[in-house]
């Protein structure tokens, strides 16, 4: 028997894989780009069968770089965006396109064509919205599915499956048309702590009542890291490992990175609730556990087992935090590519302004960061974003100004989650940090000081991937659970206080942010009066 799992992330632009170690260690890691394709405004589509070939690319380029053979893997397992994936009665894809073009059979999580559907959802005032924060979000695959059937109706007539996509991925791997409680219990509303879980009479109230039987879904769902058998002979040559592989029920890329962090404190079930995943990269999510659940409005869940068995999990987020600094640099007039470079020439220059100016740097200047909704704690998709204090300067220095204070709105945008959390029961103080952000060390900084909470930077080189490391040792048997293999293959991390001395400074920021969530609503009142005029 092979010592060795695979984890295998798939996000919006890239697949990547992980060759991890029984302790958890990172030993080779690949990734293959993937393609978004977005022919309207509020559409964004993958073509499954890309992000498949590119997850086996990036499993081979990681076997090599981690020097392993093929017979060393014992074990894999897949997380990914909650994007939704249509399938017909043999498996082929099926447009979700308005072009329809076969291969973008793939709605991706960030599409936003369902937000009539999501808003029919809470309009019902079903019991499923207790438990994804009393709203409807059109990320989630329900009023997805709705948009299918009133807009692409032959597409509907001729699905045999309906994905969430790391579901998907499984299915490719082991033929078993399992899904993940994590799936099923954040994007779908199954309700993973009754039996049965499914609410038919939902589906029925937002016309799909034949949902689950269209889309070959299962009664009941599968606790992350089941086993669900070996590779098929077609995936294991696909991948380059063996058919003695075995395949663990998988889970959301951010629920994976949630996994990867926590997973010190799967046995502190009494202290858990201390300690919040901030899984940050384009867009944000937030997670905390505990032991029971806790109803949060704004908040999605609660959901129980998502992320480990036996607790209850409330999520969180922004939509466009990495997007938007991205956006900031193509918006501006001494911006222009968005790479890596850029970000760290900024950085660094804002660091030498504050050199100067310190924390009072572009002071007049807030930035309500919800260019694209507000996810948590509002949960109002039509949101949007909003400057104050902006000048005739379009100098480079103006563009650091207002990156760094767009930076702090996102800060602030986390505490204000962290605020209707705690209000709530939790006792959040501790920020286990996970994504792209970390590369990012002005937002590294303001998480601790403007969110005023101390910061875990993990040492694992990627929470995410480690997380479905954690899944794919427990079907492959290393552990005699996910909960263990969490707590045996956690990597620890390096902390950052927050500076007492910065928070009067975000504490007025804060201040401010509050009200111009006001003034942003009493302004969408009063355009909406004059509308009617």
């Amino acid at each position: 028997m092979g010592e060795l799992v695979v984890g295998v992330d798939v996000g919006t632009g890239s697949a990547r894989a992980g060759v991890v170690s029984r302790q958890g260690a990172l030993l080779g890691r690949g990734e293959q780009p993937i393609e978004l394709h977005q022919p309207q405004t509020n559409h964004s589509e993958h073509d499954s069968e890309q992000i498949w070939g590119a997850v086996g690319t990036a499993v081979r380029a990681a076997l090599a770089a981690a020097g392993a053979k093929a017979a060393d893997v014992a074990g894999i397992s897949f997380d990914a965006t909650c994007s939704l994936v249509v399938r017909d009665r043999q498996g082929r894809p099926l447009s979700v396109s308005t072009t329809g073009e076969a291969r973008w059979d793939t709605i991706v999580w960030l599409d936003h064509r369902a937000l009539g559907e999501a808003e029919e959802c809470t309009a019902t005032g079903h019991r499923v919205l207790d438990y994804i924060g009393g709203v409807m979000s059109p990320e989630m695959e329900t009023p997805k599915l709705m948009w299918l059937k009133r807009h692409l109706p032959e597409c509907w007539a001729a699905a045999g499956h309906f994905f969430d996509l790391a579901d998907f991925l499984t299915w490719k791997a082991s033929g078993s048309t399992a899904r993940s409680q994590c799936t099923l219990t954040c994007k779908w509303t199954y309700l993973g702590h009754e039996g049965p879980g499914w609410q038919r009479d939902f589906f029925a109230t937002v016309g799909i009542p034949d949902m689950p039987e269209r889309g070959g879904l299962p009664e009941e769902a599968s606790p992350i890291g089941t086993d669900l058998g070996p590779l098929t002979a077609e995936a294991a040559a696909a991948l380059g490992l063996t058919t003695a592989c075995r395949v663990g029920a998988g889970l959301i890329d951010a629920h994976a990175g949630a996994l990867g962090v926590l997973g010190a404190h799967a046995a502190e079930r009494a202290g858990i609730d201390r300690h919040l995943a901030l899984i940050a990269g384009t867009s944000s999510c937030v997670m905390a556990l505990s032991a029971e659940p806790r109803p949060t409005p704004g908040v999605w869940g609660p959901y129980y087992g998502a992320v480990l068995p036996d607790c209850w999990l409330n999520e969180g987020g922004q939509s466009a935090t990495g997007a938007l600094l991205d956006h900031i640099i193509r918006w501006h007039g001494a911006g222009g590519i968005a790479d890596g470079a850029m970000h760290r020439r900024i950085a660094a220059r804002v660091m030498e302004l504050r050199q100067k100016e310190g924390l009072d740097l572009a002071g007049r200047l807030h930035v309500l960061p919800d260019f694209h909704g507000n996810r948590s704690p509002l949960a109002d998709p039509h949101a949007v974003g909003v400057i104050s204090g902006l000048t005739l300067d379009s100098s480079f220095d103006s563009l650091c100004r207002l990156y760094w204070r767009s930076a702090v709105g996102i800060a602030l945008g986390v505490r204000h989650i962290l605020e209707a959390l705690n209000a709530r029961g939790y006792g959040i103080d501790t920020l286990h940090v996970t994504g792209g952000h970390l590369k990012n060390p002005l937002l590294m900084e303001l998480y601790a000081d403007a969110a005023g909470c101390t910061v875990i930077e993990p040492a694992a080189e990627d929470a995410v991937l480690l997380g479905s490391g954690m899944v794919a040792a427990t079907a492959a048997g290393f552990y005699p659970s996910l909960a263990a293999a969490a707590a045996g293959m956690q990597q620890g991390g390096r902390e950052r206080r927050p500076n007492p001395a910065a928070r009067p400074r975000f504490d007025r920021d804060y201040a401010v942010f509050l009200k111009m969530h006001q003034q942003r609503r009493e302004l969408d009142a009063l355009g909406a009066v004059a509308g009617k005029g």
